[in-house]
């Protein structure tokens, strides 16, 4: 079994995490052969500055 974690901020996805969205990111990696296996809200620290931004956790797995 293989996983994959994927880490989606608010930033990334342009703004507020919509189930447009969120619905895009499973379908796209669905097509890749993984399967969703989690998701959880989490604070995900940014690139720049010492705060974080609200997002998900992802996590897929594949095999």
């Amino acid at each position: 079994m293989e996983y994959k974690v994927v880490e989606v901020r608010e930033g990334l996805i342009g703004g507020r995490l919509s189930a447009k969205k969120l619905e895009k990111i499973l379908n796209d990696h669905g097509r890749e052969g993984w399967r969703y296996k989690s998701m959880t809200s989490v604070d995900v620290k940014g690139r720049v500055g010492p705060g974080g931004v609200e997002g998900l956790v992802m996590v897929f797995e594949k095999g």
